[in-house]
């Protein structure tokens, strides 16, 4: 896992990872500016509705932008990592090129309607599951640490799922897949607690996605050379 880690890093200044970079960050801050808006117009439009006025329509959107900005830290790492999945394919293509370039000559890109998927199914994987373990992190808040280490590992688990489909997808057969889930999963895991750890520190959070495409490449071909 450093191993993965530190080759990461000394590939952050790529051209491609930078592109990768600005291109999932200017859509995930997109989509979340799309999310506040669209909850202070709802605000604004329902305290107009119930003839509230003007300036109770501003509180109440500004409440709004509050719960907006809420939400977006909370799904931060739900949405960078589902744009991710649009944009993997290039990060996984320079870090093959780099280090593998063997199994870049085999693989199969991945058409974008595939990351497209890929990506949305992560992000509503990701929201469902929390969602249903809610009543589980409001019961263990009593125990001050019992909730964020639950969310932690849960999350740790799926952003491991999530990045190596993302990296298997360009060298396994659709049929195989399956298979292929069945193996590696303490790897898988460990990488997901790691990128979940990067998603909490602040400003290496931003670069958290390409860091975990590019550690979970490493490990991908790490694992079939054993």
């Amino acid at each position: 896992m450093l191993r993965a880690f530190l080759l990461a890093i000394g590939q952050i200044g790529d051209r491609a990872f930078a592109a990768v970079f600005l291109k999932s960050l200017a859509v995930t801050l997109a989509l979340l500016t799309a999310a506040g808006g669209g909850l202070w117009y709802g605000a604004t439009r329902l305290a107009a509705w119930l003839g509230w006025g003007t300036q109770m329509g501003g509180l109440l959107g500004a409440m709004a932008l509050l719960a907006a900005f809420g939400l977006g830290w909370l799904l931060f790492r739900v949405i960078a990592i589902g744009v991710m999945g649009v944009f993997a394919d290039d990060i996984v293509i320079a870090v093959e090129a780099k280090h593998y370039p063997n199994a870049l000559a085999t693989a199969r890109s991945v058409p974008l309607t595939r990351g497209i998927a890929l990506g949305v199914r992560s992000a509503l994987r990701a929201i469902l599951i929390n969602i249903a373990l809610a009543p589980i992190y409001l019961a263990l808040l009593a125990t001050g640490v019992g909730t964020w280490l639950l969310f932690f590992l849960v999350n740790g688990w799926l952003l491991g799922q999530d990045l190596g489909t993302m990296v298997a997808a360009r060298h396994i057969p659709d049929a195989m897949m399956r298979d292929w889930r069945k193996t590696g999963a303490v790897d898988r895991f460990a990488l997901g607690v790691a990128g979940t750890a990067l998603f909490m520190v602040p400003v290496l959070n931003l670069f958290a996605p390409i860091l975990g495409a590019a550690m979970a490449t490493h490990l991908f071909h790490a694992g079939r050379n054993t």
